[in-house]
């Protein structure tokens, strides 16, 4: 893996973990050699992990549209900042230049955005490994979510299996690294979506 795609939110939330988490992603980004590609900006768990890389010799690259250059003060420091013209164009951008993908925790734009990944892996659209970074149980709803689809069939088990999942970033990392990719004609039924 060369490019990381970490989504997050613009705010840091109430629990420090949080940024923590975001702190120790970066470092372990940088160590392992693998560039950050995040949402562009300087505020939030955002503009931690980023930092975090930065200070650690890693390469960032953000991409941010022009209607969030302003309000969620796009990255000054960053090895490539790219603008954008929609939140479409952004994940569009993020996924072509990413081969893996991580959410720490965030709000509605994080969970969309890792869910569409989610989605895009299952039709095929990507063949990248992803997962959640649950700090302190954050994501455990939504993994209980992907179980119970699992559980009233709007989910393939096998492809249940794909979302790697640690409170961690070293193991989730591991996790990735070794992760086959979706092989999505043998796990989708397009009838049953």
């Amino acid at each position: 893996m060369k490019h990381v795609a970490v989504f997050c939110g613009s705010r840091s939330g109430l629990n420090p973990a949080y940024k923590e988490a975001a702190i120790e992603l970066g470092k372990e980004l940088a160590r392992r050699k693998i560039s950050l590609v995040y949402g562009g900006a300087s505020v939030g768990l955002m503009g931690e992990v980023a930092n975090s890389v930065l200070t650690n010799g890693g390469k960032v690259i953000g991409v941010i549209p022009h209607l969030l250059n302003d309000r969620e003060i796009a990255h000054p420091a960053l090895t490539e900042l790219i603008v954008v013209d929609s939140m479409h164009e952004r994940k569009a951008k993020m996924v072509e230049l990413a081969d893996g993908f991580i959410a720490l925790p965030g709000g509605p734009g994080t969970l969309e955005e890792f869910v569409e990944v989610f989605t895009w892996a299952q039709l095929g659209i990507h063949h990248c490994p992803f997962g959640l970074l649950n700090v302190e149980q954050y994501y455990d709803p939504l993994i209980q979510l992907f179980n119970q689809m699992v559980d009233t069939g709007f989910l393939d088990a096998q492809m249940r299996e794909f979302v790697k999942v640690d409170q961690s970033p070293y193991p989730l990392l591991e996790q990735l690294l070794s992760s086959s990719t979706p092989i999505t004609e043998k796990v989708l039924d397009l009838d049953q979506t």
